[in-house]
C-alpha cells in the first residue's frame, strides 16, 4: 500500500544527503541543554575527513572467534530503570539516546566526549534510534511523538520529518538509517506505543525524499534494528523477538525487493555494519553481539556484562566499536573501519 504526506522541503545537508522533510514544524522552545556543533576529526583518514559515511580504502579486517567489549565507566547509569540506545559517532564524540522505564518512557540525547566526559545534549528528546545527516544534524526515531524527528546540534532546535501512515499516527518509531540520496528506512514496533492511537501491524517503512511513506515488510513482529550495506544496495533489518530473524532486502532503483533470512536470532535489537558489509548483530537478553558476513556465515562474537541494545562504530579511524545497553556503553577496539551509525 502506498500513501503520501504533505511535503516540505528543509535539506538535511548541503551535499549529497538532502532529505525532503514533510511537515516541518519548530519548537518554539528549544531544548534545555543544546550543544555546540560538532567539529570534523582531525585525526581521520583522509577520506573518513573528507566523508564521515565514507569508508577508507583499506577497511581492514573482520574480527573472528570470541570477544569481550569492556565497559566505559563514564557513562554508568541506571540499568534497572532504562536504557541507553541509538548510538551515533560525530566529530570526536558518541551521541546516545537516554530514557527511562516511566511513564511515556521520557529521553534526552547524551554525548560521551573522546576524553571521557558525558553530557546532556538535549532534553527532552523522546527519542531512541539516532542517525546523522551531513549537516551535522540529527535524525531521530522518536516514541515521544510517534514520529521521526530532526534536532539541530547546534541551537537544540526540533523539527517534524514525518509522523503517520494512511492519516494515522506510528506506533513507537524505533530505528533508522539515511541512504545517500536521503531516503530514510525505519522500523515501527510498538514497545513504547503508550496508548491506543497507532497502527494495525508493526512495520519497516521507507520515506522517501518526496516525504511519501510506503510499506517495506509487515511480516515481521516488532521489527528493530535497521541498517544499509555500505554500497548503499542492502538494507538489513532484524525483529521477531524471541525466535527472530536478520533479513536482508536488495535495494534497486532506490526500492526494496522482496527480503530473505540471513541468520536466526534471539531477541534482536540494533544493528551496526563494517565496511567489508559485516553486521553486527545485537542479542538484548544474550548479552552479545553476532558478526554476520553478508552471506549470513557468523564470523565472530563480542560479550558484554549486561542487556544490550545497539552498535555503531566511532573513534579517529571508526575503528572502535561502541555498543549501548541497560545503563551502559561498552567499546572494543578493531581491525576494521566500520559506519558511524
Amino acid at each position: 500500500m502506498r500513501t503520501s504526506t504533505p511535503t516540505v522541503l528543509t535539506l538535511l545537508s548541503t551535499s549529497l544527503l538532502a532529505i525532503a522533510l514533510a511537515a516541518c514544524q519548530r519548537d518554539a522552545d528549544p531544548p534545555a541543554a543544546p550543544v555546540e556543533p560538532a567539529q570534523p576529526d582531525a585525526t581521520a583518514d583522509v577520506d573518513a575527513a573528507a566523508d564521515p559515511f565514507q569508508c577508507p580504502a583499506d577497511p581492514g579486517t573482520a574480527p573472528s572467534g570470541e570477544l569481550a567489549a569492556t565497559r566505559i565507566a563514564a557513562a554508568d547509569g541506571d540499568g534497572a530503570n532504562g536504557l541507553y540506545e541509538g548510538p551515533v559517532w560525530t566529530g570526536d564524540a558518541l551521541y546516545f539516546s537516554d530514557f527511562r522505564f516511566s511513564e511515556g518512557f521520557p529521553s534526552k540525547i547524551r554525548r560521551l566526549t573522546a576524553d571521557g566526559r558525558l553530557e546532556t545534549a538535549i532534553d527532552p528528546s523522546g527519542s531512541n534510534g539516532l542517525a546523522l545527516g551531513r549537516d551535522g544534524a540529527l535524525v531521530a526515531a522518536t516514541h515521544d511523538r510517534k514520529e521521526l524527528s530532526r534536532y539541530d546540534l547546534m541551537d537544540g532546535s526540533r523539527m517534524r520529518i514525518v509522523g503517520e501512515y494512511q492519516g494515522q499516527p506510528f506506533n513507537s518509531p524505533n530505528d533508522l538509517a539515511v541512504s545517500e540520496d536521503g531516503t530514510i528506512w525505519f522500523t515501527d514496533p510498538d514497545f513504547q506505543r503508550g496508548d491506543a492511537t497507532g497502527q494495525e501491524r508493526t512495520r519497516v517503512y521507507r520515506v522517501g525524499t518526496d516525504g511519501e511513506v510506503t510499506v517495506v515488510d509487515d511480516s515481521i513482529a516488532n521489527p528493530n534494528g535497521i541498517a544499509l550495506s555500505p554500497s548503499g544496495d542492502t538494507l538489513y533489518v532484524a525483529g521477531g523477538g524471541e525466535q527472530g530473524v536478520l533479513r536482508a532486502y536488495a535495494l534497486v532503483d532506490g526500492q526494496a525487493q522482496a527480503g530473505h533470512d540471513l541468520a536466526s536470532t534471539t531477541v534482536p535489537d540494533g544493528l551496526a555494519v563494517d565496511c567489508l558489509g559485516n553486521v553486527y548483530l545485537t542479542e538484548h537478553t544474550q548479552r552479545r553481539v553476532r558478526v554476520i558476513s553478508p552471506q549470513g556465515e557468523q564470523l565472530a562474537t563480542i560479550t558484554v556484562d549486561a542487556n544490550l541494545t545497539n552498535a555503531t562504530f566511532g573513534g579517529p579511524q571508526r575503528r572502535t566499536l561502541y555498543l549501548t545497553g541497560a545503563g551502559a556503553v561498552w567499546s572494543i577496539d578493531l581491525d576494521v573501519a566500520g559506519l558511524p551509525y
